[in-house]
């Protein structure tokens, strides 16, 4: 039953995604809206009101016109005085009959590939994730920092001493913060299981929060919710370096056997990672972060590079659903690779409006 809710659950949420690419990809541009309901130009009153001598009245003849026939309703013609400057416009037919030009296209097509595209990713999301539920084994490269996270949290257990791990500097509106919190569940079993305390000192109080949360249903997850302690989960500050001067008090003080750096870092990067390495801890990194990434590498044992930060989750939890997105996402960067090559290849031998060929307009 418990299978069934989340097919249901990834069935609505792929639903929910095909509809909004489909009013995305279904509606017109606001400037394409705007090029399309923009209104011919208006002829002047000068092209209205003809130059010819016929056509327009004298002082004199529009007197004697209206001492005639006093009773008479005057004609728009008859009311115009004869000075250029004052003649006013009379509105034609035509001009009354003239409405903004509306788009009766159902489908953009210059969001035709934008449209393709996420269908197939969608179903490469789709069918992997259902062949891991079936019992596929997905390959997934080993990566080295995540095969060494048990022997990091072994070591601090056989020297007695705790584990540090910060989760980044963000909030947790940030994509790398819910990465290193998604990671600290897995860290946070280990200890549990080999009754090591860890420690995370946070910047945010909703990242305290959310924090103290994941390592919680980790302990319980473990069979000890008895050794859980939400003291070790704590709140420094907001200051960027008044909370780096905080946790690099807790290295010197504390000592911790294992420093792990999962999450967004700044010019902070470098102080954390120095430190560490002065009180002789195995400290491990990571990071989508380019600026910063090259300080972890110069300082640390192991760095997850880039997207080694996102798929740390799926590595080491094997879900079936994280792991069919892992690999969907991949074959998407695949097939994207590929029309890439083939654009690069086209343009070079001289066909530049190949994907005209495939649009009707």
């Amino acid at each position: 039953m418990h299978e069934k809710k989340k097919i249901l659950f990834m069935a609505s949420m792929i639903l929910f995604l095909l509809f909004s690419l489909c009013n995305y990809a279904f509606s017109l541009s606001p400037q394409e809206v705007a090029q399309n309901n923009t209104p011919a130009t208006a002829p002047s009153a000068q092209q209205t009101v003809s130059s010819s001598p016929e056509t327009q009245a004298s002082p004199a003849e529009t007197t004697s016109d209206t001492s005639v026939t006093p009773s008479a309703e005057a004609s728009p013609v008859q009311t115009m005085t004869g000075t250029p400057s004052s003649v006013t416009p009379v509105p034609s037919p035509a001009m009354e009959e003239e409405k903004p030009a509306q788009d009766t296209r159902w489908f953009n097509t210059g969001r035709l590939t934008m449209l393709i595209a996420i269908i197939l990713l969608s179903g490469f999301i789709m069918f992997f994730i259902f062949s891991a539920q079936r019992g596929k084994e997905l390959f997934v490269r080993k990566i080295a920092g995540l095969s060494a996270l048990d022997d990091a949290v072994g070591r601090a257990t056989e020297m007695g001493k705790p584990v540090l791990y910060i989760p980044g500097i963000t909030d947790v509106s940030d994509i790398q913060t819910l990465a290193g919190l998604s990671i600290l569940s897995y860290v946070a079993q280990k200890t549990a299981e080999y009754d090591t305390p860890i420690m995370v000192p946070t910047r945010f109080s909703l990242v305290m929060s959310t924090a103290q949360e994941v390592v919680k249903e980790a302990y319980m997850r473990a069979g000890r919710p008895d050794a859980f302690r939400p003291d070790n989960i704590r709140y420094l500050t907001d200051d960027q370096f008044g909370f780096v001067a905080g946790v690099d008090g807790i290295m010197v003080r504390d000592k911790p056997a294992a420093n792990f750096y999962m999450g967004c870092f700044y010019a902070e990067s470098l102080i954390l990672a120095e430190t560490g390495h002065s009180t002789g801890a195995i400290q491990m990194a990571g990071t989508a972060m380019p600026s910063q990434l090259p300080f972890f590498v110069a300082a640390c044992d192991y760095t997850l590079i880039g997207e080694e930060l996102f798929a740390a989750s799926a590595y080491l939890s094997r879900d079936p659903q994280q792991l069919g997105s892992l690999k969907g996402q991949d074959m998407g960067k695949l097939i994207l690779l590929f029309c890439i090559i083939i654009g690069c290849a086209l343009e070079t031998v001289g066909i530049h409006d190949f994907a005209k060929l495939f649009v009707t307009k």
